[in-house]
């Protein structure tokens, strides 16, 4: 199947949910990207910087980026003009260095907080601990220029779908509470990143907004 029809194929069982598709191309070359965008694709999702900001000039102004990996506070200077939303937040430290990268260019960046909810060690996150403690923090209400709409989540990867489908709801319980907690009054704070090519349609149902899905539309990177 062509991009443009993996593309319709997602989107349609994502119609009637709340979930709207991210598409991730990470290693994927711009024309490859700019067939996506042909297909209707707006939003695109990297995992690294300096691919991004190489691919950004290549596309039109309305596509919105996301920084889906790991985002270190020295590479904040490169796409601070342009990404729209940084779904790895993973410190107080980098909320504060997009807060001073967006206000030299007048714009206000999105993030989600990254939470760990896998069993394996090797995916990155915050404990819901972790988060309170960023969003109690003193420096956290200064904040001006970047703005949480959500948290984020990578599941274990696993054929176990009960697994699976249980790491989906815990996530879930902690947006809920960040919800209640800190976020009762804003409006802005709605998305839960969570589901990729092997599992989306068991996030999908769980109640994800964004669905992260790259080999599922371009098959296998490379």
């Amino acid at each position: 199947m062509s991009i443009a029809e993996n593309i319709t194929a997602v989107e349609q069982a994502l119609r009637g949910t709340a979930a709207r598709l991210v598409v991730v191309t990470k290693t994927h070359h711009v024309e490859r990207l700019r067939e996506a965008y042909a297909a209707g694709a707006r939003l695109f999702g990297e995992n690294r910087v300096q691919e991004m900001a190489a691919k950004q000039p290549g596309l039109p102004a309305d596509v919105e980026w996301h920084q889906i990996g790991q985002l270190q506070t020295n590479k904040v200077k490169y796409l601070a003009a342009f990404v729209h939303t940084v779904q790895s937040v993973d410190s107080l430290k980098l909320l504060l260095e997009l807060d001073k990268h967006a206000a030299r260019y007048q714009r206000t960046i999105n993030g989600l907080l990254q939470f760990h909810i896998a069993q394996e060690e090797t995916k990155t996150g915050l404990s819901l601990a972790e988060a309170e403690a960023i969003l109690q923090a003193p420096e956290y209400q200064n904040l001006r220029h970047v703005r949480l709409t959500g948290v984020m989540g990578i599941a274990t990867h696993s054929p176990d779908e009960a697994l699976v489908r249980e790491e989906f709801q815990q996530l879930k319980q902690q947006f809920d509470y960040l919800k209640q907690r800190y976020f009762a009054q804003d409006e802005a704070f709605r998305e839960l990143s969570m589901g990729m090519s092997a599992d989306y349609p068991l996030a999908v149902a769980e109640g994800s907004t964004l669905v992260r899905v790259g080999s599922a539309i371009f098959g296998s990177r490379g």
